[in-house]
């Protein structure tokens, strides 16, 4: 046993292999790993792909039997009235509950997954989601959700809406299409949106910038909403319409448009941007085109915003924002 002993360190040594090294490496390698999941720099790694389509495109894919369209529209009698041939309707709101003593704050993201199961998404389906009405955030809000249980798969928002779609002179139907609730996959993907104690944690920290998409008025405190009225200290506050189309809310303005917004903000894309509002609705819109379609690579959503920050007592900011 002694001369095996020996033998093996003697080989040890003429290889140059060093215990100690080879031990410190490998801890460096797990740290590396826990580094890059546990960084907002791993929220980019989600493998749902979201993106804006042309009502030419839903013609074009109208007949992908994996395609599952999703009519998000508050009235169901909107829905019964007339929608997209195979579209299943299911109410944006359906998805904001009381929660943890605050009120419409996103559900979990297993019944999250449970509601878009029975509007027949499923592991296979690819998902078209459009709106109409006075905003697009109820059809960004179910991408986000999309991106919040792990879907695998691509996720498009109709640019333009239905009243986009019907601009087109393409037919609407009010037969409800037949499909099987098949499985869909949860994999609650913490990396795209961060709690109040991650927001604490990031307050004072210059790497990091918080955008507030409410009105002017909402972020200046001037609106008597909550206990305590105002924004985040050292927030840019950029409306969420600035980002579309003065015509048609649902549609985006050109990105060469909403680059130019950011730039004029000084939006940093190498900063840790968090989107705030007041339910985590609003931020959606601003979280998909900054991530999905500008390539922003951190980007996450603070659901609770300013329904929970509100009642904590973290430092609040009145006013205009501060210079840049």
């Amino acid at each position: 046993m002694t001369i095996i002993r020996k033998t093996s360190r003697a080989k040890s040594l003429r290889f140059g292999f060093k215990p100690l090294a080879f031990i410190a490496a490998i801890m460096s390698m797990v740290v590396a790993i826990a580094f890059f999941y546990l960084s907002p720099l791993a929220a980019q790694n989600s493998q749902t792909k979201i993106e804006f389509v042309s009502p030419s495109w839903v013609s074009a894919n109208a007949n992908d039997p994996d395609l599952r369209i999703l009519d998000v529209r508050w009235s169901p009698i909107d829905y019964f009235t007339g929608h997209l041939p195979n579209a299943v309707h299911i109410a944006d709101n359906l998805v904001r509950q009381p929660k943890d003593g605050l009120p419409v704050q996103l559900v979990d993201s297993d019944k999250l997954a449970g509601y878009l199961s029975k509007a027949g998404v499923t592991d296979k389906s690819k998902v078209l989601i459009y709106s109409d009405g006075r905003d697009v955030l109820g059809s960004s809000q179910i991408a986000y959700a999309l991106e919040r249980i792990g879907f695998k798969n691509s996720v498009a928002v109709l640019d333009g809406g239905l009243s986009g779609y019907k601009q087109t002179n393409a037919e609407l139907t009010q037969a409800f299409p037949k499909y099987k609730t098949g499985k869909l996959s949860v994999s609650d993907n913490k990396n795209i949106r961060v709690n109040l104690a991650q927001v604490k944690d990031l307050l004072d920290k210059k790497a990091a910038v918080f955008i507030d998409p409410r009105p002017p008025k909402a972020f200046a405190g001037e609106e008597k909403y909550f206990v305590r009225n105002g924004h985040i200290p050292g927030a840019r506050n950029i409306p969420w319409p600035t980002f579309t189309d003065p015509q048609n809310p649902h549609k985006l303005k050109p990105l060469s448009e909403i680059e130019k917004i950011l730039a004029d903000k000084k939006i940093d894309k190498s900063k840790d941007i968090i989107v705030t509002c007041t339910t985590g609705r609003e931020a959606s819109l601003q979280y998909v085109v900054l991530k999905h379609l500008l390539g922003y690579p951190k980007v996450r959503i603070y659901e609770g915003s300013w329904t929970e920050y509100s009642q904590s007592d973290l430092p609040v900011e009145t006013g205009a924002e501060r210079p840049a």
